[in-house]
């Protein structure tokens, strides 16, 4: 069982030794992955999901338990415990999307009820993440971005019970990030988050600052920012609301900037 990784730090991409020399995430904890475009943040969660033991350009190497990872996690991808939900969401399956969830289950349960519950358990998560509602009869192909990227975090939280989820730049998907960091806090896994969204940032637990390749520097959020991204958050809330108005075709005024910090 997996309780914590750890990330021992290699080299940036001009063989400079990164100045963070290791870093280690314990289950529950949420982290982001911070920095300006191209400073090496996909790289990272790519090696995460690598499970990297020095075989990369950077030399970094990725611990379980404080151990060498399983062969098999790289090997064997029904063995792999890392799910990784990017920005490139096509799909092969033109199933609907009752049935592709069902299929899934279906392997990780041994019951058809309990499969047929989980079902319903996933489809109400993602739900509550996208503001386009997800009817389990249309089809894999027929979803928007912000719809495949909400069932996709939903099915690999609740069906597929990975311990470790990547994600990448939901803040780009329609989805509502202060509902997702609600709902994924209530299970225990290790959320890594690569994100340029000041409201995830501040309420992971650690941030991880890329800069030329490289770790530079680990932070943990402090009681100030604890605080501030509850004024943060009003401002996102009334972001989300603005965006629903404009969807469905309603006129501004003046009342709907107005933001009580």
């Amino acid at each position: 069982m997996i309780e914590e990784i750890s990330i021992i730090g290699g080299n940036g991409r001009n063989g400079e030794q990164e100045p963070v020399r290791s870093v280690k995430f314990k289950m529950g904890d949420v982290i982001s992955i911070v920095g300006p475009t191209g400073s090496g943040k996909t790289t990272l969660i790519n090696e995460i999901q690598l499970f990297a033991d020095g075989f990369t350009p950077t030399k970094r190497k990725v611990l379980v338990n404080g151990l060498a990872p399983l062969q098999e996690y790289r090997e064997d991808p029904s063995k792999n415990p890392v799910a990784a939900i990017t920005q490139h969401t096509n799909f092969l399956s033109d199933l609907p999307v009752h049935d592709f969830l069902t299929i899934h289950a279906g392997i990780r349960s041994s019951s058809t009820v309990q499969a047929e519950g989980i079902v319903t358990e996933t489809l109400s998560f993602a739900n509550q993440l996208t503001g386009e509602p997800i009817s389990r009869d249309s089809r894999m192909t027929e979803l928007s971005g912000g719809q495949t990227r909400a069932l996709l975090i939903a099915d690999a939280v609740v069906i597929g019970n990975s311990p470790i989820i990547l994600l990448d730049e939901i803040e780009n998907a329609g989805i509502h990030r202060t509902h997702a960091l609600d709902l994924l806090r209530k299970y225990r896994k290790i959320f890594i988050f690569v994100t340029h969204d000041p409201y995830i940032a501040l309420l992971s637990d650690i941030r991880i600052v890329m800069r030329k390749g490289m770790m530079v520097k680990v932070l943990r959020s402090s009681e100030e920012e604890r605080t501030l991204s509850k004024k943060i958050r009003i401002v996102d809330d009334v972001m989300h609301k603005l965006r629903e108005k404009i969807r469905v075709g309603d006129q501004l005024m003046d009342e709907d900037l107005e933001v009580a910090i």
